[in-house]
């Protein structure tokens, strides 16, 4: 297995919230957040431990061996945050540098911008 790319970043909200956003990106009553363009097919859920981890398939039909590991924590003590990594990895052919970038720049933008959004940040 080969790690792409990996982040992490605050979430303002509480792991379950977090976790649950990420399990069902589409649950009822909840705010849209995950947008997939024309190449790009909905995750499924591959494995997944209530709150800390959860894996989904990937996003792109191209790259049928790629998975998106999201690691969730409690963030500093007081808040209500969630400290949230997410970690591309694939047991595929690596990328060229050019689809690296924009990999790891679409699941930065999801991730980091859509559904930081969704929580109203």
């Amino acid at each position: 297995m080969h790690v792409l790319g990996s982040r992490r970043r605050s979430q303002p909200a509480p792991p379950h919230i977090v976790w649950r956003s990420l399990r069902d990106p589409y649950e009822a009553g909840s705010r849209p957040w995950l947008e997939l363009r024309d190449d790009e097919v909905a995750p499924r859920v591959v494995a997944g431990y209530a709150p800390v981890l959860l894996i989904w398939s990937s996003l792109w039909p191209h790259r049928p061996l790629d998975r998106i590991r999201f690691d969730l924590a409690p963030g500093p003590p007081g808040s209500q945050d969630c400290d949230l990594r997410w970690t591309l990895t694939t047991d595929g052919e690596l990328p060229g540098e050019s689809t690296l970038g924009y990999l790891r720049h679409r699941l930065n933008y999801l991730i980091n911008n859509r559904l930081r959004l969704s929580y109203g940040q």
